[in-house]
């Protein structure tokens, strides 16, 4: 399926919060650039970001942690920030193109081995200096806690990410992978433009309590992983063996024992896309765009055809009744395997 630049993405933008940041509806993330889906190349990468900016991506999220965690998955570190470097580099002459996020809070231990979560307000000063040198720009537009820090209370941390708004240096702020309470608490010290956490057909845990604080509380809702981590493009069958430092190598629903339950639900994704002339990443996109939330997904990809793809779920229209089917196959009890393993750093500690 071949799309043109006047089928891919629309001209509408949406608010991010109740910001003065306004993006279009589908953006882009950037983490396996850098790091966890096996080998990158730093100028394919960069020209996918470019390539994106053409087709009216304006919505760019990475982190300063991407790049420097690749050995948790047995692979080589490309180094901390490599990420907010990448794009720094993609971007520059276009600032004025990009609403631009990042995040920080998460950063190596002391050998090198693990990460750690750090939200003491001196880090958040200092780790937002570098993110900005790094990306080469003199404002960072939305600076997200990427994991609260347990040992440090919500409002030091919001304080210090409230104080650089005050000065100039964040437009907004935001938060990833928190809870209900968390997020309202926070909200408290300062207004919340955006919360990032996991959300997709078949990861559907924050729809109880996360979306309607969302919601009540004017905040949008940046979903990570929208599709599945690949799973629901169809490109993942029983036969598919990924590569050496790809971290679903270890993820529970990509597991021998899970993953012909959870194809199962794929294939039937996969018959409606074919009935709806789509495809299944498009369609799966489509259905988190018609929730009853304020929704902007970043889908992350390294290749710029999979961007001209995912912006094109824009142009899906779903029935209430195919919206009610898609939820129903891929309803929680349908998922095999926890989201992460036991011992995985992104699993959120309540």
């Amino acid at each position: 399926m071949t799309f043109s630049s006047d089928d891919i993405g629309g001209s509408a933008r949406v608010p991010l919060g109740h910001s003065d940041l306004v993006v279009r509806p589908i953006g882009l993330g950037c983490m396996g650039m850098s790091q966890f889906y096996g080998e990158a190349d730093d100028v394919q990468s960069a020209g996918t970001i470019r390539e994106a900016l053409d087709l009216g991506v304006d919505f760019i999220d990475t982190s300063d942690i991407y790049g420097a965690a690749n050995m948790l998955v047995g692979a080589e570190n490309r180094g901390f920030g490599h990420n907010e470097q990448l794009i720094g580099g993609a971007i520059a002459g276009r600032r004025d193109e990009v609403v631009l996020a990042t995040k920080f809070a998460v950063r190596l231990t002391d050998d090198g081995k693990s990460v750690r979560i750090d939200g003491h307000p001196d880090y958040v000063v200092s780790a937002c200096e570098a993110s900005l040198r790094r990306l080469g720009v003199e404002i960072i537009d939305l600076y997200y806690a990427h994991r609260l820090d347990p040992n440090v209370p919500v409002e030091e941390t919001v304080g210090a990410m409230a104080r650089l708004v005050d000065q100039g240096k964040v437009r907004a702020i935001g938060l990833s992978e928190v809870t209900a309470a968390q997020l309202r608490q926070a909200h408290a010290v300062h207004p919340i433009t955006a919360l990032q956490s996991e959300y997709s057909l078949w990861e559907r845990g924050v729809e109880a309590e996360i979306l309607p604080a969302c919601r009540e509380l004017g905040i949008t809702f940046v979903p990570f992983s929208p599709l599945g981590r690949s799973m629901l493009t169809g490109a993942v069958s029983a036969k598919t063996r990924f590569a050496k430092g790809d971290f679903r190598n270890t993820d529970p629903r990509f597991s021998a024992e899970n993953l012909t339950a959870n194809l199962a639900s794929v294939e039937a994704l996969t018959a409606l896309a074919e009935r709806k002339h789509c495809r299944p990443s498009q369609l799966a996109l489509a259905w988190l765009l018609a929730q009853p939330f304020d929704i902007v997904p970043i889908p992350g990809t390294k290749r710029v055809e999979y961007v001209r793809e995912n912006l094109a779920a824009t142009n899906v229209a779903l029935s209430r009744d195919e919206i009610a089917y898609l939820s129903a196959i891929f309803a929680p009890d349908q998922i095999a395997g926890d989201r992460y393993a036991p011992n995985d750093p992104g699993r959120r500690r309540d």
